[in-house]
């Protein structure tokens, strides 16, 4: 293109010239030929215009399907879409698939683990019932308060470190905590747990957008299946682990650590990976002319995304919030309702256990799913019906349906693997997800703190569960509605 250009302006300047001690008539015939040869190479420009506008299609098309561990998400180079990571080798990819997959069963054990075993921990520490019951609103509380931290971590230190330094936090929680002594330091050892898990829980989605970019409902599946093996496979072996260990609490815990020190390992190795272990550097901004500008065209362009003030962003973190409250209602008071309704305690416990489990095979299916969706709006309203109709059966025949409302609320629960998707969709570039992901993931958290106690408080007050659950239904029709906005296909660098 360039060398069109130089020879259209070497031969406007030689137009009228011709050669030195030509006749006039022979300039005539030299400005004639040059005319020709000027159209030549407009046209030629022309065609390489075209051709250059077909070969950036063609590189965004090819980008759909890329490899996983590519840079970025576009192939284009002026595209703001694309990622400006340095790519990681193939066997740093293999390891990071590995590494999520091991995060994510390490990110739920320090809470679903203490439940069974609550009752002999408050009795050995002297925990009074209302240290107890802050236990269940603490997950939420540090989720949302270290969560924020997440951004800045990885916008200095890239991702795949602050992952490690997550893991081994965890790790180093796991094991302080059967070494409390009283309830100051076992609470301590648990929120220094509870923030590893809340910086990688922000993060997780930023690596699948970063090292498999073309792959994001199949990776976000598998860390979703993950977390759900981990959240139901603590729940259902600590007891029995305890028991093989000697019946102490303090080495039920504390054999969890175990698991995080297997999750340390291939994050480790990664780092050895150039590619893997610096930061992503943010896009340069275009200017009309292809040089860099100061100037931003379009929201976001500058590298500062605004996501305070994006619609997306505050729907997606709703949604994120009333879906992690419904969870954890689900969670805390599902065995109690069943109970109160004539079931034995051992088949409402195994009835929660089908709830919880759904979520690993669904897990995998719906992030799939969601990504061949442009609007996963309809996917969000699917999800609603099972949980309203769920809720309808607790109200109207709780002992009858149980198992079928059990299953239904399983499928419902399916709604956070469906927001962690949306987390990566909605924004075109890893440190874009990052922005979205801390943000969304901490609004979340913090509004789910007071729906399990509304739902406490309410049953208490009435005496029976018929105004808890229309609290639980309204909730559901909001996580709905806010579900539906956030699953447009919008992206938060456009500012909207």
């Amino acid at each position: 293109m360039a060398m069109t250009e130089d020879r259209l302006k070497h031969n406007r300047s030689h137009t009228d010239e011709g050669p030195a001690g030509s006749t006039e008539a022979d300039r005539s015939a030299h400005r004639s030929a040059n005319e020709t040869t000027n159209e030549s190479a407009y046209v030629e420009s022309e065609e390489s215009a075209k051709s250059g506008a077909r070969g950036a299609r063609s590189s965004r098309d090819a980008a759909c399907g890329g490899e996983p561990g590519t840079a970025g998400v576009s192939a284009d180079a002026d595209s703001p879409s694309r990622s400006y990571a340095p790519a990681a080798s193939r066997w740093a990819v293999r390891l990071v698939a590995v590494g999520l997959v091991l995060a994510a069963l390490n990110l739920r054990p320090a809470i679903s683990a203490l439940g069974p075993l609550l009752k002999e921990v408050r009795a050995d520490l002297g925990m009074s019932g209302a240290v107890a019951g802050l236990l269940t609103s603490v997950p939420a509380l540090c989720f949302a308060v270290f969560g924020s931290l997440a951004p800045r971590l990885a916008r200095r230190r890239g991702p795949a470190p602050v992952v490690l330094a997550g893991m081994v936090t965890i790790t180093v929680g796991l094991v302080l905590r059967p070494l409390a002594g009283g309830t100051g330091a076992f609470l301590a050892a648990s929120a220094l747990a509870l923030a590893g898990i809340a910086v990688s829980n922000v993060l997780m989605p930023v690596v699948v957008k970063r090292w498999f970019p073309s792959r994001v409902g199949t990776m976000t599946g598998l860390y979703s299946m993950g977390l759900a093996l981990g959240t139901a496979g603590a729940a259902a072996v600590t007891v029995p682990m305890t028991g093989a260990l000697g019946g102490s609490w303090r080495a039920g815990l504390g054999a969890w650590a175990l698991l995080g020190v297997l999750a340390i390992l291939p994050w480790a190795f990664v780092l050895k990976d150039p590619g893997s272990r610096r930061a992503e550097t943010p896009p340069p901004v275009r200017g009309g002319s292809g040089t860099a500008s100061s100037a931003p065209t379009a929201p976001g362009e500058d590298g500062r995304i605004r996501i305070g003030t994006s619609p997306t962003a505050w729907a997606l973190g709703v949604f994120f919030g009333l879906q992690a409250s419904a969870a954890y209602i689900i969670m805390g008071w599902l065995p109690q309702i069943f109970r109160d309704a004539g079931v034995s305690a051992s088949s409402a416990g195994l009835m929660l256990a089908v709830t919880m489990g759904m979520g690993v095979p669904l897990a995998f299916v719906v992030p799939r799913l969601a990504t061949r969706m442009r609007h996963q709006g309809p996917l969000v309203a699917a999800l609603g019906v099972c949980g309203i109709t769920g809720y309808a059966g607790l109200w109207l025949a709780p002992a009858e349906g149980a198992w079928l409302w059990a299953l239904l609320l399983g499928v419902a629960n399916c709604a956070f693997p469906v927001a962690l998707t949306m987390i990566s969709l909605r924004s075109r570039s890893s440190a874009g997800v990052v922005k979205l992901s801390a943000f969304a993931q901490s609004t979340g958290y913090l509004l789910s703190i007071p729906g399990p106690l509304l739902v406490g408080a309410l049953r208490d007050a009435t005496g029976g569960w018929h105004a808890p659950l229309l609290l639980m239904a309204a909730l559901l029709l909001a996580q709905t509605f806010t579900g539906v906005l956030a699953g447009r296909d919008r992206v938060i660098e456009d500012g909207r």
